[in-house]
């Protein structure tokens, strides 16, 4: 095992979780961090969430079962454009009059609901995310239904009449 590197070069660090992301099929953060442990880096859950979310890295479905982190070839895009991308793991949008609550395939809604949060909408106040399911807030003065429909939009997930 190597000595513990300088926590502080998140450069080296982040290109280690890429690293270790390609290589080995990662279920879960503690995993991750064990890995990461192997090569020197002692990190805590809450900077390898910030690494994931910055590196764009999501759980993906497997064929045999289960779930991975995944990173994409390309860089992560950022705002709007991410949603559309995330589109295929929404299941449903559904609003009432105080929220809009945003179903998605398990696992999902956290890198979701992390990508509706960094999207900056206008209509957005913010979101709460669990397993599968996410509550996203309207911002004051914006109506759950115009917020439904931004997030469908951006989602491609748009009715057809």
């Amino acid at each position: 095992m190597s000595p513990t590197r300088n926590n502080g070069d998140k450069a080296a660090r982040q290109d280690a979780i890429r690293r270790v992301i390609r290589t080995h099929a990662v279920a879960t953060q503690e995993e991750l961090g064990q890995l990461l442990a192997r090569e020197g880096f002692d990190v805590t859950q809450a900077t390898l969430s910030r690494d994931l979310a910055q590196l764009g890295a999501m759980r993906v479905s497997r064929p045999e079962g289960g779930t991975v982190y995944g990173l994409g070839e390309a860089p992560p895009p950022s705002g709007e454009a991410r949603l559309l991308e995330l589109g295929e793991m929404i299941l449903t949008v559904e609003d009432n009059e105080m929220l809009v609550v945003v179903r998605t395939r398990p696992g999902s809604a956290p890198p979701v609901a992390a990508a509706i949060d960094h999207a900056r909408l206008a209509e957005s106040l913010g979101t709460i995310a669990g397993d599968d399911t996410i509550f996203v807030a309207p911002a004051r003065g914006k109506s759950a239904r115009t917020l439904s429909r931004k997030l469908k939009a951006l989602f491609g997930k748009e009715e057809t009449p």
